[in-house]
């Protein structure tokens, strides 16, 4: 909670030097980057810090979890904004040996957030929660957004073309990094972009609980929605379109693909998903609990 709490306040002052540094990187607005971390990671944390407070064994392994959680990311928020200072990238950057040794540091916070984000999942996972429609949107939350997470591995090591002198690793697929991006998130408009997958991946951890927690509201004045298998079969198509929407979008993404400009086959991909999902929870709400005398 403190490191969330640090994140929120940092993503105040970097919304102000977002308008009050007129300096780009990239093609955007130089503490573009410094502001979309703080935000997610306050996202994440405040996140992370109701997950470990949930039933579970193991308390004084979960203490070290969130302890790691916070100190990684806060290392890779610091190197971020401590680069966008000085106006160079912080990621995949090695045009010299200190930034080279930045970037460094940096995939040593990663990786300790990635391990403490399975060890996490791991003791939360293996607990029932208060009901079984909120056990599993739990567990089905971590489990996706630890794909999620994991999925940022590909944006590392040489890229064809790539002048490793400069840079190893890359966001975009077939283009350079820096080209035309969406306003503020960045995103390449004109080639695949790994960190989308990543970020819809992650943020699988607050969606799918929030799900929950609504279907369970609805459920008192819907009375389609009163069973608790309903909700928890509606969980379950909700999490199967959630792994597929992610599936498809690292799919665009390695194909070289924008997400503004989907082709055909992502076009059809993803109207199956839709049709799927929309059809399975017509079946989820229309079948009735059979009750044995």
């Amino acid at each position: 909670m403190l490191f969330a709490g640090t994140m929120a306040a940092c993503a105040l002052v970097f919304l102000v030097l977002f308008f009050a540094d007129g300096r780009q990187l990239d093609g955007l607005p130089l503490w573009a980057k410094p502001l979309k971390f703080s935000i997610s990671l306050a996202l994440y944390s405040f996140t992370w810090a109701w997950l470990l407070s949930l039933r579970h064994r193991a308390r004084r392994t979960s203490w070290w979890t969130g302890t790691a959680l916070a100190a990684a990311g806060l290392g890779e928020i610091a190197i971020i904004a401590f680069q966008a200072a000085r106006g160079h990238r912080s990621h995949f950057n090695q045009s010299t040996d200190f930034d080279g040794n930045l970037w460094k540091l940096m995939g040593i916070t990663i990786g300790v957030l990635m391990i403490a984000n399975i060890v996490g999942a791991i003791l939360v996972a293996l607990e029932r929660q208060a009901d079984r429609v909120s056990t599993w949107t739990v567990r089905i939350g971590l489990l996706i957004s630890t794909i999620g997470l994991a999925a940022g591995a590909l944006m590392l090591g040489p890229k064809p073309g790539q002048n490793l002198d400069i840079a190893v690793g890359a966001h975009t697929v077939g283009l350079p990094d820096g080209g035309p991006g969406l306003p503020l998130l960045g995103w390449s408009s004109a080639g695949g972009d790994l960190r989308i997958p990543h970020f819809v991946g992650m943020h699988a951890l607050q969606l799918l609980p929030l799900l929950g927690l609504a279907l369970a509201a609805l459920g008192r004045r819907v009375p389609a929605l009163a069973d608790e298998t309903v909700r928890l079969r509606l969980v379950g198509v909700a999490g199967g379109l959630y792994a597929g929407i992610v599936a498809l979008t690292l799919w665009q993404a390695e194909r070289g693909q924008p997400l503004i400009h989907p082709d055909a086959a992502t076009l059809a991909t993803a109207a199956l998903l839709v049709v799927a999902a929309l059809v399975a929870a017509a079946v989820s709400l229309g079948k009735k609990k059979v009750t044995v005398p």
